[in-house]
Formats: C-alpha cells, structure tokens, sequence
C-alpha cells in the first residue's frame, strides 16, 4: 500500500483496537483553468491528485466515534440525528453526517479514523477530499450508492450550509469524479462532464507559494456575494449568462468592483472552453496563453492573487516558455501555483524555481509532480 495508508491503519488500532472494515480514498485536485466560475454556473477543468484523504470505518457500539489523526483529535455524536457544529475539522465529517440524515440515510454507528496528505490552505481541496471521502465510506457501510455527481453535490452542501463556505461544486466534483490520465471539464450548470486525455508528454507541476489561506475567514464568501450582485444588476440568473461582449455593453449599469468581478468570470468561462479544446489537441501553446491571462484576471479583476504568487507565477512562465504555462490556482489569497509543461521542462523549471523563490518563512517551496488520477473509491 502507501505510508498514508500504513499511518491510517496504525492510526485506527491505536484509537479503537483491532482493524477497520473498510477503507475509502479521495483526491484532491489542482484547478488547471477556471476559477470562481463553478459558482457562477460557469464552466472549470480541474485534474484530481495523488494527495489524498483516506478514511477507515468499522460498524458498532453506538453514535459515530471519529479520530482525526492529522491533527490528534477526536469526536462523538448521534450519527442518527441532524447535527451541531463542533468547531474546525469536526464541521466537516458533522456536515456530511448531517446531509447523509437529511437525505434518508440510515448511517450506522462505528468507528472512523481520517488521515490526508494534503495540507490544509494550499489550494488543493483538502476539505473536498474529507468531505467526498466520508461520504462514500459511510454510504458503503449503510449499503447505499449514489452516482458521484450526487455524492458531489452532497459533500458541496455540507460545505455551504453547515461550514459556511459558499462554495461552488467544482472540488468536491473533481474528488469524486475524475479519471486516472484525465483533465475534466466541469459545466458546472448542466453537471455535464467531459473527459479529456492528458497528452503523454505534458506535466503538471505543483508549487507551494507557502502562504496559507482560510476561505471560511478569507474572502471568499464576498466575492460570491459580489458575482451573485453583478448577477442581478444585469438581471440575468448567473454571470454565466453573459458573455464578454454583453458585458461591455453594459458595462454603465455596474459600479467599477462589480464590472471587474464579472469581467473575470466571462473571461474564465470563454478561457476554459477555449483551454479544453487546446488540451485535447495537445496545443501547449494556445493552453498556456490562456493560463497566462487567467492569472493576470485573477488578480486584475477578482483581486485573489498575492505577491508571492504573483512571483512564482511569473518566474514559473518565464522557465517553462511559450510552451506551457502557470497560473495561481485554488479559492486564491494564496496556495499554489500550477504549471503545465512537457515533461523536458520539469527539471529546467524545478532548477529556476528553487533557485529564486522563497516562502514568506524564508524556506524553499515544496514542489510536486502530478499525474492525474482517479476519483474516490474504495480501497483493498
């Protein structure tokens, strides 16, 4: 197996005794274009990750007793009843207890261990990832199945009303439902999917700007507010409906702020389209143009960029050349920066990034090459 899989295992016997009945992974993802659109009904093409949660669940005694082991935590509630927030973590795997009782969900009692190798504020979906992987392990364990846009779209509610965080679906859609070797464009409106093959010699890199981020205490919750207000100036459902052309035309109904705001979304909306068809061609250099402008966008116009992304973004674009392309990645306020490049790129760009970039610490990025993989399931 793996050393996430060992800790879970060692991690469940040491707080429970004995050994799990089951065993459920959940990627997470980096976002290669198309940010703040999914909750704008718009359209994103994310891939999902190695890094990954892993859950382990046994059934019996009584309520849901739960071992966060990253953090050296623990829980226990009424897995039969609507829940409480409990604060932090607990919110998350409570949240989706939560739906999965709403929705008619006999969830069993039992034990449940939780580990993850995906750093909390770096902009790769670590809350997706729990929440999509103790959904699937408790719908198992009740015998229950849901298709993995509906199991999706479960783990996005717990997020929105119960966290707080007025997220989109794009994360949580991409854990759930991605495939091993595929980029996957999201209509984040119709929840049609599109598959598309990565090209053999194309790379994704990962870099840590190592600014860490909080979207329930960011601001991220008003920049949705100020999408939904540009929505409802132009008197259309979502800035989905409106297109760069519709916008300029009336670009005197909206106040500056809110202009740029859905200046971005259009522009990512047209750019990812655009970008899904680049991918599938194996044009690197249309893809990475367009990666180029949807970083500038994010900081231009959604202002979710900060200096030291802005940095590496730019020392990133320079290594990897026309062929390829970065761009700041995630809900923004910091995280990571993604690169896509050939593969006889990686080490030129690895070399330039570490000879140049530091962390706000004072430390050198981690840097991560990943090869897309599938979405949750069960495993052994």
């Amino acid at each position: 197996m793996t050393a996430l899989h060992d800790r879970l295992l060692a991690g469940f016997a040491q707080a429970f005794g004995g050994e799990p009945e089951l065993v459920v992974r959940a990627p997470g993802r980096v976002n290669l274009i198309g940010e703040h659109t999914d909750y704008n009904d718009g359209f994103a093409m994310p891939v999902a990750i190695g890094q990954e949660t892993r859950v382990a669940f046994r059934p019996g005694g009584t309520g849901l007793r739960v071992a966060a082991l990253d953090f050296a935590e623990d829980d226990a509630f009424d897995s039969a009843a609507p829940q409480r927030a409990g604060g932090g973590w607990r919110d998350y795997v409570r949240g989706v207890v939560d739906e999965l009782v709403r929705a008619g969900i006999s969830v069993p009692p039992g034990q449940l261990a939780i580990a993850g190798s995906i750093a909390k504020g770096t902009g790769l979906s670590s809350s997706a990832s729990l929440e999509v992987a103790v959904a699937r392990v408790l719908l198992d364990a009740a015998g229950e199945r849901m298709d993995p846009v509906s199991l999706a779209l479960l783990a996005q509610r717990a997020e929105c009303d119960f966290v707080g965080v007025r997220c989109g679906n794009l994360d949580q859609i991409a854990s759930a439902a991605t495939t091993r070797g595929h980029a996957l464009l999201i209509d984040c409106r119709t929840l049609a999917l599109r598959q598309i093959a990565m090209p053999a010699d194309v790379a994704v890199m990962i870099v840590q700007s190592g600014v860490v981020r909080g979207l329930v205490d960011g601001e991220y919750n008003q920049r949705r507010q100020e999408c939904e207000r540009a929505a409802r100036t132009l008197g259309v459902p979502a800035l989905r409906d409106v297109d760069e052309g519709m916008l300029d035309e009336a670009c005197g109904r909206l106040d500056d702020l809110a202009f740029l705001r859905a200046r971005h979304v259009c522009g990512d909306n047209r750019r990812t389209r655009e970008a899904a068809r680049a991918l599938a061609s194996g044009d690197l250099v249309a893809m990475g143009a367009l990666m180029r402008e949807s970083h500038v966008s994010q900081g231009r116009d959604f202002g979710i960029t900060v200096p030291h992304t802005d940095v590496l973004a730019a020392l990133m674009n320079e290594a990897i050349g026309e062929d390829g392309g970065a761009r700041q990645t995630g809900g923004g306020f910091g995280g990571a920066v993604v690169g896509l490049m050939r593969q006889d790129r990686v080490a030129a760009v690895r070399e330039a990034v570490l000879a140049v970039y530091r962390t706000p610490a004072g430390d050198v990025p981690e840097i991560c090459i990943e090869v897309p993989s599938d979405g949750a399931g069960p495993v052994g």
